[in-house]
């Protein structure tokens, strides 16, 4: 999950933003957009344009939380959507196991786990007040 690049896209008029500052931070996210590149029914998409306010459970300062992907795209119905991605390992989306005595791993998978739901419900906010879904892919949606 750690490969990283620059991702240069063919259909360059789709994306909101630079096209040519476009960064992966992983395999998946390489793989998304590539699919939202190439996808006749993505009209529009962006990675890491949009961000949105958070009140962090660790220091309870508020912070910015830039979701992987913006998608609009037409449905099975050819209704127009919008959608915010959200890319993980579907063992980051579980949470971390809870044990009898914590280590430093576990410590810090749990603020990273209630980092991440705090970010979550404010991206469900945010598109709630958009008419927008908001939506976490893993390793399970993405086919790998």
């Amino acid at each position: 999950m750690s490969y990283k690049g620059t991702f240069k896209p063919t259909y360059y008029q789709k994306y909101i933003g630079d096209c040519k500052n476009i960064i992966y931070r992983s395999l998946w996210e390489l793989k998304f957009m590539n699919y939202c590149d190439i996808n006749e029914n993505i009209i529009k998409w962006s990675s890491e344009e949009i961000w949105i306010p958070y009140i962090s459970p660790i220091d309870n300062r508020c912070h910015k939380y830039f979701p992987d992907f913006y998608i609009k795209y037409k449905d099975s119905d050819n209704i127009i959507k919008e959608s915010l991605i959200e890319i993980k390992p579907k063992r980051q989306v579980a949470g971390p196991k809870t044990a009898k005595k914590m280590n430093q791993k576990q410590l810090t998978e749990m603020k990273e786990f209630a980092k991440n739901q705090a970010k979550w419900s404010a991206a469900e906010e945010f598109c709630e007040d958009r008419k927008w879904t908001f939506q976490i892919l893993t390793e399970d949606n993405l086919g790998v």
